[in-house]
């Protein structure tokens, strides 16, 4: 149940924040183009949205198997070592999203104390950079649950569209 929750909002923000940059970008242009001077911070608000975008973009291509693993080099070995090929990817995968979201998480608490804003919207920078340890905590999260589904039934996920998934002997 939480899984399917966490599935859709995902989704759902993805989403939003590209309809938001979208929109917000369509606006300036168009205000500019009729002869105002256009929404003067809509390049940064667009910028922020497409990096959360990002971020969480990258957690939802781990859940679908895109951020998974190299195929040429695992579907190139024996059935017993690219078992252990994708696990250890998947691990060295928990591994980095889980140390870039604490130093991600720390380096939002060290830029809170500096009270830093951004310049045309003057938001909170610490907010912006909130998008690093949320997106890759998420990512972090999504390599383990590919992990435990990958142990418990030798199934990757996989990205193409109405393909089986890769399966691996134990």
């Amino acid at each position: 149940m939480f899984n399917r929750i966490l599935d859709r909002f995902e989704e759902v923000l993805i989403a939003s924040f590209m309809a938001v940059a979208t929109l917000v970008t369509f606006a300036a242009v168009v205000m500019r183009y009729l002869g105002g001077s256009g929404l003067s911070w809509a390049q940064e608000l667009t910028i922020y949205l497409f990096i959360w975008m990002a971020k969480f973009g990258a957690a939802y291509g781990v859940r679908t198997g895109i951020h998974i693993g190299v195929d040429f080099v695992v579907n190139a070995v024996r059935p017993s070592i690219k078992r252990t090929l994708i696990i250890i990817s998947m691990l060295l995968g928990v591994m980095f999203t889980g140390v870039i979201s604490f130093f991600g998480a720390r380096w939002v608490i060290f830029i809170y104390g500096t009270g830093q804003t951004s310049p045309d919207l003057e938001w909170p920078m610490w907010i912006i950079y909130l998008a690093i340890p949320f997106g890759s905590g998420l990512m972090c999260y999504r390599f383990i649950q590919a992990l435990l589904v990958f142990v418990k039934t030798g199934h990757v996920h996989s990205h193409t569209m109405g393909a089986p998934s890769d399966e691996v002997q134990p």
